[in-house]
């Protein structure tokens, strides 16, 4: 259940979503009704599941800003840095901060170039390209019992269980899909 100026938020977010998709590719999804249930729902789950006490959140790859956004309109409490390389998708994420009026700042690069000491509560990943070789680079930015987040699908589970430095939980089933899940792994102190 969202709060009134949540919902608000969310009402702005899909409004600017299929405006600016129109002219570029934010989302595949271009269905009202998908992009709710498949980006904004998954989001909203991500943002309601994660651990108390995070205060910093990394969304690697942010693409139109999923999970990082929502989680940003649900948890106040969040410093969430959107990271995109793409240029045109890095302006449509500072469009939306502004008009949402959310705590979030955007970084126009890749994470790889993001100096190695810069680290956060929690990264999360969804979606991203060469995921493997992302979360593998996600990892060194989660800070010492920090936790690495995926929205991933049921039958990946088992690959992601071996990253060296992770303690996985099991996984979260994400509402309204058979296949999707929540994964989330807490960084051992080195």
């Amino acid at each position: 259940m969202l709060l009134p100026e949540e919902e608000a938020r969310f009402e702005i977010y899909l409004s600017l979503l299929l405006k600016w998709n129109v002219r570029m590719n934010l989302t595949a999804i271009r269905d009202e009704g998908e992009i709710l249930t498949r980006h904004f729902f998954e989001s909203i789950f991500c943002a309601r599941i994660l651990p108390p006490g995070i205060r910093t959140v990394l969304d690697y790859g942010s693409g139109a800003g999923f999970p990082g956004l929502p989680c940003a309109i649900c948890r106040i409490d969040l410093e969430v840095t959107l990271a995109e390389s793409q240029g045109k998708k890095a302006a449509f994420l500072r469009e939306a901060v502004r008009h949402l009026g959310v705590s979030a700042v955007v970084h126009h690069g890749r994470v790889e170039d993001m100096d190695r000491r810069t680290t956060f509560s929690a990264v999360l990943l969804r979606a991203v390209d060469r995921m493997r070789e992302a979360v593998e680079g996600a990892a060194t930015h989660v800070e010492g019992r920090g936790w690495l987040v995926l929205l991933t699908s049921r039958d990946a589970v088992e690959g992601w269980r071996s990253l060296a430095g992770f303690v996985f939980g099991e996984p979260y089933g994400i509402p309204l899909t058979d296949h999707r899940v929540l994964l989330m792994g807490q960084k051992l102190l080195s």
